[in-house]
């Protein structure tokens, strides 16, 4: 598009001064100039397929659990073996399941789903801002909301700790607000005069720190 509108622009000053050139002094030739695209589109094309791609890790990474799911269940759990050689088998399994990490695995994926959803709302959102300003404010306003949500969620089983709700930033969150209370508190505890008042506090936070949400 931008090739043509070069073209039509040149084409028209010809026509609008044809006394300029003639036969024995034709106009020059000229190309357009080179392809620059806006800051903005680099941004926004590299946010959406770093999203896509993250997404379709994601979609992997649950097949692939659930192909690990149902072969652990063929294996720990055979139709013709006691009780007692399944309980062997079962903790046989056990034991690769915590060394290898799958917890970790299972963990990461919803954690990859968030991350993908965050670099396309930004990306939409910069799209949106250098096209149109109506529909930039009315998708601000929801990204805004569900900011909001999440962050709830996010750090309400610092302040509730029957809380149902979690999401992958809630055990980041707590070890920052744990070890930043920690360390405050070692602080002044080490403070003459007040080094018993804040002790317990200390140890509390300590507590939090090694012991983690679940703790």
């Amino acid at each position: 598009r931008d090739d043509s509108a070069f073209y039509l622009q040149n084409i028209y000053q010809l026509l609008a001064n044809p006394n300029v050139y003639d036969a024995f002094n034709p106009p020059p030739v000229i190309t357009p100039p080179a392809f620059s695209p806006p800051r903005y589109a680099v941004w926004v094309n590299s946010l959406w397929f770093l999203s896509l791609a993250i997404s379709l890790t994601s979609a992997l990474l649950a097949t692939l659990l659930h192909q690990w799911t149902r072969r652990y269940v063929t294996i720990t759990q055979p139709i013709q073996c006691s009780p007692q050689k399944r309980a062997r088998i079962r903790a046989f399994f056990a034991d690769g399941i915590d060394e290898c990490g799958l917890p970790w695995v299972i963990e990461a994926l919803p954690t990859l789903l968030h991350l993908s959803l965050s670099l396309f709302l930004a990306g939409l959102l910069i799209f949106l801002f250098n096209v149109n300003q109506t529909a930039f404010n009315a998708v601000l306003v929801w990204v805004a909301l569900f900011v909001g949500v999440y962050a709830c969620i996010t750090f309400m089983p610092i302040f509730r700790h029957d809380s149902p709700f979690y999401s992958p930033l809630s055990s980041a969150a707590w070890f920052l607000y744990a070890g930043t209370l920690y360390a405050v508190f070692r602080v002044l505890s080490s403070v003459p005069g007040s080094r018993d008042n804040f002790r317990d506090l200390k140890d509390r936070y300590r507590g939090w720190v090694l012991g983690g949400v679940e703790k």
